[in-house]
């Protein structure tokens, strides 16, 4: 229901000629989703555990800023989300949320955290142990979209080499990877303190 709501809000907006900075003209690039699933589903279970974000393009979604750690507990189908890191204002916070299958059938997962809307999500390219590129768009009426990439690894140090993976994997898909910007990692984020945070 809410991202039915935000359709129309971004198509009244558009249609106002006030686009907010996240809708970009055209629409969402080709995905080879099929593909990709078929590859993935099987895996799935092997993407749970713990992931620290590394990079995100500009997400007015996202709220939390730096230290951001996510766990994501396989329940057999999807994932139960936990995510903790500092907000912009330099507060802890938790989000809870569910990444699943699309109930529709398409060839992608759908992340629904709270204090958000639900949005398709794809894994663009992974390892499993090390890296995971994530996309997630969505086009609009009237020649639009919103589109946002995420780079997660399993450790808060992010190696060149890994950086260098999910940059390929967008620029493969035709989204400019200089769009992600780095989110603060490392040894000034208390991460026991953010695990008790998920624990609570």
């Amino acid at each position: 229901m809410f991202s039915k709501v935000l359709l129309l809000a971004v198509a009244a907006a558009v249609l106002a000629d006030d686009i907010p900075d996240f809708v970009i003209k055209g629409n969402c690039p080709a995905v080879e989703e099929q593909r990709l699933w078929d590859e993935q589903v099987p895996k799935h279970y092997k993407f749970g555990g713990v992931w620290y974000q590394q990079a995100i393009s500009t997400n007015p979604y996202q709220l939390l800023k730096k230290c951001v750690r996510i766990q994501y507990d396989y329940n057999g189908k999807g994932f139960d989300v936990k995510a903790v890191g500092i907000t912009p204002e330099g507060s802890q916070l938790k989000r809870t949320g569910k990444i699943a299958p699309m109930p529709l059938g398409d060839s992608h997962l759908m992340i629904n955290l709270d204090n958000s809307f639900p949005a398709p999500l794809v894994i663009l390219d992974t390892d499993y142990d090390n890296y995971a590129c994530m996309y997630s768009c969505m086009d609009y009426n009237y020649g639009h979209h919103s589109d946002f990439p995420f780079f997660f690894t399993r450790t808060p140090d992010a190696p060149d080499k890994y950086i260098n993976k999910c940059k390929e994997a967008l620029d493969n898909i035709g989204v400019d990877p200089s769009r992600i910007i780095k989110t603060e990692q490392g040894n000034h984020c208390n991460y026991d303190q953010l695990k008790s945070l998920i624990r609570d």
